[in-house]
């Protein structure tokens, strides 16, 4: 509703937008994208994204390295209390990234010290499967959305120039495609 309500009640051009999403954010934005019906945004920037609400890949990645905030049964827990009553093999629980539509250019960052980052290595595999292109950062040592906290992680008010020159980019590529 949100994305209809930006782009045809208000006259928003898709292209002029970047979607981005952090965690579970992450989760919707990509849902968002799939849906059929949706015009592409110029891109989507994710940040520690949950793809996988089984966790399965996270408690893969517990058993290298203990996610310093949170255990991968915990969060699983909170996404059960969050889908109870709908059957987890649901399609938008289950986003089928690689088998589905070719996503707009996509920027990845996630911490190296936490369980998500190995969703967000698969998927950063999925999106070029699919055909799209996608940059993945995983900065090493850093935690859940480190780029919140810039008090606390100094890679943080790095993260964000990361993030605000693949926007500028992005949103310049779509300027010179308009005019060419």
């Amino acid at each position: 509703r949100g994305w209809h309500w930006l782009t045809t009640q208000h006259g928003v051009a898709p292209e002029q937008v970047v979607v981005a999403g952090d965690s579970a954010g992450g989760h919707l934005s990509i849902d968002l994208l799939l849906q059929s019906g949706v015009t592409h945004p110029a891109a989507l920037v994710l940040l520690s994204p949950l793809v996988d609400l089984t966790f399965a890949l996270a408690r893969t990645a517990e058993q290298h390295r203990r996610d310093p905030a949170i255990r991968a049964r915990d969060a699983a827990r909170l996404v059960e209390l969050y889908c109870t009553g709908i059957d987890p093999a649901h399609p938008r629980l289950t986003l089928d990234v690689a088998g589905g539509r070719v996503l707009p250019p996509t920027l990845i960052q996630a911490g190296g010290a936490e369980m998500l980052s190995a969703d967000a290595i698969a998927l950063a595999d999925d999106l070029r499967a699919a055909g799209g292109r996608c940059d993945l950062q995983v900065w090493p040592d850093q935690v859940h959305v480190f780029q919140a906290l810039p008090r606390l992680s100094p890679e943080a008010a790095p993260a964000m120039r990361e993030i605000a020159a693949f926007v500028t980019a992005a949103l310049q590529r779509d300027r010179i495609e308009q005019v060419g």
